[in-house]
């Protein structure tokens, strides 16, 4: 034998059981098919049917209130569904108002926001120009009062020949110390 020969598949038998059943079936079908009447037929053979209506009239009767009963529960069932779609419905629309009084009152804030912050930058500038005005002896006086990160900041604003003024009549270590500020404040910056 070769080796070929003894790779090849083996053929598979379809098993013997399947006629039976098939056999089976049909059978079935001929009493659904029959009636009523098969059960006696069956009886004189000593085999009795599964469950046979007791008059041909009451197996419609029985199947047309089945089906009744089915369509009211399907129709309930729909009544439901339709019932939580319009709450559904309902939740949405609301969610949807409040989703947009939101993002009203998140456009009155920013721009309210937007508003302090230019004002107190305006503020901020408009006292810088005080400052500049000022003797530098009598701006040195006030920038040695403040605390060195509030007077960077106005250092900061003003022009550079003023604030070389003021900061000449501070003390060495104030100087340093808004100096410090000034230089450090964008040092944690992105440089990219």
């Amino acid at each position: 034998m070769t080796r070929r020969a003894s790779q090849a598949p083996a053929r598979r038998r379809a098993p013997r059981r399947v006629l039976p059943v098939v056999a089976g079936m049909l059978f079935l079908s001929a009493l659904v098919r029959l009636g009523p009447g098969a059960g006696e037929v069956l009886a004189s053979e000593g085999t009795a049917p599964a469950e046979a209506p007791s008059s041909p009239a009451e197996a419609p009767d029985e199947l047309l209130a089945a089906f009744r009963a089915r369509e009211e529960r399907i129709a309930a069932r729909e009544a439901e569904v339709e019932a939580r779609l319009r709450e559904i419905d309902l939740a949405r629309a609301e969610l949807q108002a409040q989703i947009a009084t939101l993002q009203e009152a998140e456009a009155r804030l920013s721009a309210t926001l937007a508003l302090a912050e230019t004002a107190a930058r305006d503020d901020l500038a408009r006292l810088s120009k005080v400052y500049e005005a000022m003797k530098p002896a009598d701006a040195a006086a006030l920038f040695a009062a403040m605390d060195p990160d509030f007077a960077a900041g106005f250092v900061g604003l003003m022009n550079p020949e003023s604030a070389a003024a003021v900061m000449t009549n501070l003390e060495p270590a104030a100087a340093y110390a808004i100096s410090a500020v000034l230089a450090g404040r964008n040092a944690r910056a992105p440089t990219d």
